[in-house]
C-alpha cells in the first residue's frame, strides 16, 4: 500500500533543523557540556544505541551521554561531523554517517570510527527518536590502534593505559576492521 498522505515536514525543515543539530552537537564536542545536546531531544526520547542499549526519555540520554564522554574512550573523541546525510521527508528522518575521530596522539595521526545514525525529527528543533547503528569491535580496535599510537609516542595517559590493559586481549583476538 502506497502512503498518499503529505509529508509532514519538508525537505527545508529538516535540513535546517539537522544543521542545527549538528551546530549544537559541535559545540557540546568543543565545550565538552552535553546538556545543550540533550535538549534537542522530545521528553519521551527512545534512543538506540547498540552497544550502551535503549533509552526511555531525555534523563535517561543525559545520563548515558556524561558517562561516555566524560570517560575514556568518549572524552577524547574531538567531533562528530556527519560524512554525508539524506533527508527523507516521508518518515522525517535524517541518516547520516558520523565520524568519531580522536584526539591527536602526538604526531598528527588522525585515528577514528565511524556510525551510521537515523534521526527522526518531532519539530520544533526536537528529535524524538535516534538510533546509531555501528559495529563496537570497529570502535574498540580504533580505540586499540590509538593507544598504540600514544603508548609508541609516550603520551599514554593512566585513563588510557587502564582501557587498553582491560580490552587489548580482546582487541588482539579480533580482526573486526574499523579505525582510519
Amino acid at each position: 500500500m502506497t502512503n498518499t498522505a503529505p509529508a509532514r515536514f519538508t525537505r527545508a525543515e529538516l535540513t535546517a533543523a539537522f544543521a542545527t543539530f549538528e551546530e549544537t552537537v559541535a559545540h557540546a564536542a568543543q565545550t565538552r557540556d552535553w546538556d545543550p545536546w540533550v535538549e534537542q531531544y522530545t521528553p519521551d526520547v527512545l534512543y538506540i544505541e547498540h552497544a550502551a542499549g535503549t533509552m526511555r526519555g531525555r534523563e535517561e540520554v543525559r545520563t548515558w551521554i556524561w558517562k561516555t564522554m566524560t570517560s575514556f574512550p568518549g572524552s577524547y573523541m574531538t567531533a562528530f561531523p556527519s560524512l554525508w546525510s539524506v533527508a527523507d521527508e516521508e518518515s522525517g528522518r535524517i541518516i547520516c554517517e558520523l565520524d568519531n575521530p580522536m584526539r591527536d596522539p602526538g604526531d598528527g595521526t588522525i585515528i577514528s570510527a565511524t556510525n551510521i545514525s537515523i534521526v527522526t525529527y518531532a519539530g520544533d528543533g526536537q528529535w524524538s527518536r535516534q538510533e546509531d547503528v555501528y559495529n563496537p569491535l570497529r570502535f574498540v580496535k580504533a580505540t586499540m590502534k590509538w593507544c598504540r599510537k600514544a603508548a609508541e609516542l609516550g603520551t599514554l595517559t593512566d585513563e588510557a593505559a587502564e582501557w587498553m590493559e582491560k580490552y587489548g586481549a580482546h582487541a588482539r583476538s579480533n580482526d573486526a576492521g574499523g579505525g582510519r
